[in-house]
This record gives structure tokens, sequence and C-alpha cells, in this order.
């Protein structure tokens, strides 16, 4: 177990080297909802809890994946204002879900360190959108530190605690796709593993009005002492290259500015920003008056840009600051070397030229995977559904549904907006609405918008595709399943039970492979005057894949194939092609579900011997 070994070197990707962080740390508890980009960080905790019971050692923290965010930072925050060191992780958007709790959060405070990790998506590479989570730091008043690399990221961990606890209040820790996932190498210190007892003292916790407005101006004084702690930390750091220009960045984009010095052999300053919030003005100042202009690279928001041009401003120092709309600066997406290197050419007057390289290659979209349960769902709902039936869907491998040929994900907010929304179309449309939500998103957020469409008689059928996994972010366990995170035995909750006993009249469950059936349980679900739910329950096919003892493959018998391409074009199954004039089965893909026997009109597919 590479992440309890000591005293040595390690290649980690960013998020395990957060994990390393809270274990040197000594971290007591750690919780999470799973998203990328930041889920091998609970994973990894998750992953040295399993093995520890395995091999029979105490686990010395508490871990969980928790029904959603918003839980998960209270579980934590208990334990932290009971004085143990606690860690949470979540993706950016996952903060907003843990928000309406998070904001309050800072005025109360902790006694023992706790740390937030929020794993933002420039470039929505596996998300709903780029929100710059930097603004959460602003918006709560708390701190916060952003690493570059996984040394950093580890490093940047425990000192996250340290600060929190100093402070007494919660520390963010804000990654991005790039840092999340980069792997480097890391110094494996010392491990602090103690099995610790939390002690809750009695205080001013309530936070009724009168409570908040005195906790209130107890906060802004822990952010004046933030300041002067950003001043003289370790991670704000200034870099000297000679000339008499100046640059300011921090986290992913840090990387690409120290390449471009590099090749491009240019004379700066480089002022590296880790600790973020509270900035550190009067080195910001000092710096400021050494150069004759300054550039600041930061990825999303010109949140530094605008924040240091509030402190030359202040201290009236006269200098033109580049930002956001020089060069290839803006406002939206990731930053990449090109971006970086062309658009400090221009800054400092060098000649930078790439030859353009153009690839002529057919983008590759995701799709379901060869024999997902979802696909068969898709697929039987089409064949039964009015051509205007509206789709809202929601977030997880389903919501690939969008994609032709089954189309049927026509509107997504956010967790649970399925069954949220899908009421409203049905009031404002009339039109018939079939909503989507997979098992673990239906315990995260569905239950709240399903409790209001039965008390509102909202008339729309919810189908719960429950693959018995928290499949799209690596098959974490959620409160469907009877082992959690710690590898214990847990209560698996049954969502039919669940849909049932608060009041839903029409339910069925169906195995989404038996086409008839689930076909005939649509049918039936949408005759239904009000509101009717299917759930479609079959393991995901990953899952299935690693229980069966042998491999199950089809092939075509081309005596009876008519080419008719139903498999390809309208079952899309990604394990057919064509062959010349022939359709085959590619073995190494295709995964042995048989749904496709079901779907061929001439019964021209077998189980191959």
């Amino acid at each position: 177990m590479k992440l309890l070994e000591e005293n040595k070197k390690a290649i980690l990707l960013g998020n395990e080297a957060i994990a390393r962080g809270a274990l040197e740390a000594g971290v007591d508890f750690a919780t999470t909802y799973p998203g990328t980009p930041a889920s091998e960080i609970s994973d990894s905790l998750s992953m040295v809890a399993r093995y520890m019971n395995k091999i029979g050692i105490d686990v010395p923290f508490y871990f969980e994946y928790s029904t959603n965010e918003k839980v998960a930072l209270e579980m934590a925050a208990s334990a932290a204002i009971s004085g143990l060191r606690a860690i949470t992780s979540m993706k950016h958007v996952g903060m907003n879900v843990a928000s309406d709790a998070f904001m309050t959060y800072a005025y109360v405070g902790c006694k023992g360190g706790h740390v937030i990790v929020t794993g933002d998506d420039p470039s929505c590479h596996s998300s709903q959108n780029e929100q710059d989570n930097r603004q959460y730091a602003r918006f709560a008043n708390l701190p916060m530190l952003e690493p570059s690399n996984p040394e950093e990221a580890k490093e940047m961990t425990i000192e996250a605690f340290k600060i929190s606890e100093e402070l007494e209040i919660p520390v963010l820790l804000r990654t991005t796709t790039r840092v999340a996932h980069m792997r480097g190498v890391v110094e494996l210190k010392k491990l602090n593993m103690e099995k610790k007892k939390g002690k809750f003292v009695k205080g001013d916790y309530v936070t009724v009005p009168e409570i908040a407005r005195k906790l209130h101006p107890v906060l802004i004084k822990k952010m004046e002492k933030a300041k002067e702690m950003a001043e003289k930390n370790k991670f704000n750091y200034i870099e000297d290259f000679g000339g008499n220009y100046g640059i300011i960045t921090s986290g992913a984009a840090y990387n690409y500015v120290k390449e471009a010095i590099d090749d491009l052999d240019i004379k700066t300053k480089l002022f590296k920003i880790g600790f973020s919030h509270p900035l550190p003005e009067k080195k910001i100042a000092d710096f400021l008056r050494n150069v004759e202009k300054v550039i600041i690279v930061e990825e999303l928001e010109p949140i530094m840009e605008n924040e240091i041009k509030i402190i030359a401003r202040n201290n009236n120092i006269d200098i033109k600051i580049y930002g956001k709309g020089f060069g290839k600066f803006g406002r939206i997406y990731e930053y990449n070397p090109d971006i970086v290197y062309s658009t400090l050419s221009d800054f400092f007057g060098i000649e930078y030229g790439v030859k353009e390289i153009k690839i002529n290659a057919a983008p590759r979209p995701p799709i379901l995977c060869p024999g997902c349960p979802h696909r068969a769902t898709y697929y039987a709902v089409k064949k039964v559904a009015p051509p205007d039936t509206i789709y809202p869907t929601d977030i997880g491998c389903y919501t690939l549904g969008v994609l032709p040929p089954y189309k049927t994900a026509d509107f997504l907010l956010c967790m649970g907006s399925s069954a949220g929304s899908a009421g409203g179309f049905s009031k404002a449309t009339g039109k018939k609405v079939i909503a989507f939500i997979g098992d673990s998103t239906f315990f995260h957020a569905g239950l709240p918008a399903l409790i209001n469409a039965i008390h509102h008689n909202h008339n729309f059928t919810l189908a719960i595709l429950d693959n018995s996994t928290t499949a799209m972010t690596g098959h974490q366990p959620h409160p469907g399943n009877s082992i959690d995170g710690m590898g214990n035995e847990a209560v698996a909750i049954n969502i039919a039970s669940i849909v049932k006993g608060i009041g839903v009249k029409h339910v069925e469950v169906v195995n989404p492979y038996n086409l008839k059936a689930t076909q005939d349980a649509f049918k039936r679900a949408l005759e239904y005057d009000g509101l009717s739910v299917v759930i479609a329950k079959a393991p995901c096919i990953l899952l299935d894949l690693k229980r069966r003892r042998k491999k199950i493959t089809f092939e075509i018998d081309q005596d009876k194939c008519t080419k008719c391409n139903v498999c390809i074009n309208d079952f899309a199954c990604p394990a057919f092609y064509r062959d010349g004039d022939k359709i085959k089965i590619n073995e190494s893909l295709c995964t042995g579900c048989g749904f496709c026997v079901q779907v061929c009109p001439e019964k021209a597919i077998r189980r191959k011997k």
C-alpha cells in the first residue's frame, strides 16, 4: 500500500498527494461526495481504510461517502468543532450543494483543523459549468491555498490544517483538473496516524441572529490575522530571473509560466501565489514597485488581477497591469502552453513561432459502455414513448443519453434537476415527460424533488436507473449498497421501498435487459394519470464483468443478417461494426449482455459457443 509507506519518494496523482498530506497531518475524519476531478482524494483514503481493515489494523480515522456534499460538510464540521482534524473533498459544483452549511460554518469556526477541498474544472472536462470557486473564499471570507503540483498539494494540505487550527476556521484548498490529475514526485514523510476521540465543548454555535451578529466581527478579525500570515507564508514567494518586468501567477498556470521562462529564456521577476486568499498585499505592493510593468497569469475569472489593481491604486503605485484581454488570456477555459507562451512572447517582445499541425481525426465523444443497462433502458423507452416526449435528465453516465440515436436528454441543470424540472415541464406544456435519474443521484438530490412532485400531484414518469453504484466517478458505494467506504457492512436502502413509502402509487421494478418487460412497464407508466416511477435495476456492466467466471460473446449469423442496421443505427452498441458489406461484432468490446438478440428483427444474432 503505497500511501502507507514512509521515508521515501513516490510518484502520486495530485489527488493522491492530498490524501497523503491528510494522513501525514493525522486526519481523524474524512467525508466526501465523489465528483471528478476530486474523486481520487476520497478513493485513496477509502482504499487505506479498507486495506487496514483487511489486514486487521484498527483504522485510525473515520471515512464515509456521504449522501451529498452538504451532509459531508456537516459531518466533518461536527468532528472539527469537537477538536478533530477533518477533511472534506468535492468537485466545484459540489460546493454549491454544501454552500448553505459552508457560509454559516465560516462564522461558527472549528477547534480542530478542517480542510475543505474544491476540485475546479476549467474547460468543463467532466462538469456542467466551469465556475471559479476562488469566489467562495471571498464570499465566505475564509483562507484559500492553491497548489501547482502534487508535492505542493501534499504540503499545502498539511499547512492548511495548521492555518485552520491557528485561526479556528476552515480552510479551502483549491485544485483544478490539471493539478488534481497530474503526476509528480512526492516525498513521503512520517505518518501521523493515531486514533483520537473528539470532545465537544458547548458554546456560541447556534446561529440565531443575536449569535450570528456576534460571530461575524470575530470572523473579520480572524481574516485580518490571515492577512498577516499570507505575508510570511512559504507558498507565496518570488523567483528572480532578471529583467525589469514582472509576472504574478498561481495554480496550474504557474507550471506553464515556468516552462515558458525556461524555453523562451525570459528575463523576469516571478511572484508565485500559493496562499491566495487573502492576498499578501504588502508583499505584492513591494513587488509592483520593483518592476516596470506586470502581467497576471490566472485561469478563469480576473480575481487576482482585480485585487492586485486595487492594491496598486491604494498604494499609489503607477504601473500598467496586464491580464485578461491581453494576448490569448481570456475568462473561459483552461490555459495551455500555447496560450501562455504566445501571450508572454507578446508581453516581453520575444519572437515566438509554432508550426501549426493539422490533424484530420474524427472527434470521439464519450459513449455508454458496451452492455450498459442504460442503453437498454433508452432503447425500450424510445420504442414506446410519443415522439414529442420531453426528457429531463440528470448527472451521471446516463447523461450520455443526449447523444443520437437515443436523444433521451433534453434538459439538465444539476444533481436532482430531472425530478425537480419534470413537474414544471408537465404543467407548462401538457406533454408526456419521462425524467431520468441515477441511483446515487436519487439519494443525493432526487428525494426532495420527488416528495414535492407527490405532494403537488405532478404528472410525469420518473425513471430511476439503478446500477448499484456511483459509476461515473469510479464505482464508489452509496446508500443503496451493503458495504460502506471503509469496507464495513452497511444498511442498504431499498429505492422501491422509499418511493412507495413516500406515497407514489404506481411503481414498477424491471430488469432493463428484458426488452419486452421494460417496454410494457414504460407503457403502463405513460398511461397512468399522475406520478409514476419505473426503476430499471441492473448492475453497471463493469461490475458485472468482474463477477463473471467466463467471458460471454455473441456473433452474427451472416446467412440471416439482412443488413437492416438496427443494431448499429438504432441500438448503437459500439461492439457492432461494418466490415465491407458485412456487419460484425468486435469480441474485444462485446460484454455478452445479450440485449442485442432481442433487438435484431431477423434473429441473426446468437451466442458464440
